[in-house]
């Protein structure tokens, strides 16, 4: 080889490097743009910003201590002024709505929301915080007189069906639907402020509990035994089984959201275990069609990074207090009937909103499961 021969060989090696180099960027870049990208539609601005009062009082003569049921171990408090770093690439705090929908297709044409919780995710403190709504709340529901001869009020959960497309449903235009008019409900009402959303149908919840390998539940306690119809142990449970008891209030509705609390515990181990965290970006990206949210790939990877660093102790389940919720039944002219619905003081639950988004209520408590297993729900 002449050495006008090395020169271009030589030449032509950079260019080939400087190639490869420009399409691993360009590729890399592209990579990065779609995994920023929100998989669903944002829900729009929301009606109250995110204020909170100086100081606090229950105006129902509700005790502090008793403020609802959770299980939360002892940590740093996030109103430190030593906050640590969030890991994970999270971003802080986010709030995420997390909507159970009761339909059994593929799709999410319409539904109820049969499951609501407010999830308050703390990157930097490590601590994830899950409160209920009950679906029987009578609230205003925006967007939706003019479809109704002028009746604004119905139960919490039809907000997300009004905010569906099918059925003749889509009673306001935002692409965010369903999700995005309950968040706006949520937020009108009670002051609940929401970053993100995801909705899953009971179909695929029971798809995604069969791709686990299904989940095992533990039953410690005879209240447990009585809730969930299961007899006191661990059991093993299929999609269809963990649904069935997520779905089960032979015991009443707040039982039936110890049932829940108490699936989700069991997926969140499943999840975390060695032989299943390494499959959760494929687990996601062949569930993301199946699924609404408006997270990223990129979002929903921190969160399956959290989710594995994250102690047990600081998942805590979060209720409002029972006495709250007055069982009464109204007229509703859209069913032409007298309809079951909670009635309760929309100024109080903001109260303990408020305080639940500064990360002040539930405060951290150490729990003792064996002299309180009525009320709370452990996640191991």
């Amino acid at each position: 080889m002449n050495p006008t021969q090395k020169i271009i060989i030589g030449f032509l090696s950079v260019v080939a490097c400087a190639l490869v180099a420009f399409v691993a960027y360009t590729g890399l870049q592209v990579y990065q743009s779609y995994a920023q990208q929100p998989l669903g539609p944002s829900i729009p601005q929301q009606f109250t910003p995110l204020a909170l009062p100086a100081t606090w009082t229950p105006t129902r003569g509700t005790p502090d201590s008793s403020i609802g049921a959770v299980t939360l171990a002892p940590t740093m408090e996030t109103t430190s002024t030593n906050t640590p770093t969030p890991i994970c690439g999270g971003v802080g705090v986010i709030n995420l709505l997390v909507i159970g929908a009761d339909s059994r297709v593929d799709n999410y044409e319409y539904g109820l929301a049969d499951v609501i919780r407010v999830v308050r995710i703390d990157y930097a403190f490590r601590r994830v915080t899950v409160l209920e709504f009950p679906r029987d709340l009578w609230v205003e529901i925006p967007y939706i007189a003019d479809n109704l001869d002028g009746q604004d009020h119905e139960k919490l959960n039809q907000s997300y069906l009004y905010g569906q497309p099918g059925d003749g449903f889509g009673y306001w235009d935002d692409p965010s639907a369903g999700p995005g008019l309950l968040a706006l409900t949520l937020n009108r009402n009670f002051g609940v402020v929401i970053d993100h959303y995801i909705s899953v149908n009971m179909r695929t919840f029971v798809h995604v509990v069969n791709a686990l390998d299904g989940i095992d539940l533990k039953v410690s306690s005879p209240t447990y035994a009585d809730n969930t119809g299961l007899p006191m142990g661990v059991h093993h449970l299929n999609g269809d089984q963990a649904l069935k008891v997520a779905r089960r209030r032979n015991e009443g509705v707040f039982a039936r959201v110890d049932n829940q609390n108490l699936v989700l515990c069991a997926i969140r181990k499943k999840i975390t275990s060695p032989t299943v965290i390494t499959q959760i970006p494929d687990l996601v990206a062949s569930f993301q069609d199946n699924i609404l949210t408006d997270l990223s790939p990129e979002q929903l990877s921190q969160l399956a990074c959290l989710a594995s660093q994250i102690p047990p102790g600081n998942i805590g389940f979060a209720a409002f207090p029972q006495e709250l919720f007055k069982s009464t039944r109204i007229f509703d002219p859209v069913f032409d009937k007298e309809v079951f619905i909670w009635d309760v003081d929309n100024a109080v639950m903001r109260e303990y909103v408020s305080r639940f988004h500064s990360g002040t209520w539930p405060s951290p408590v150490t729990t003792n499961p064996a002299e309180d297993e009525e009320t709370e729900v452990i996640c191991e």
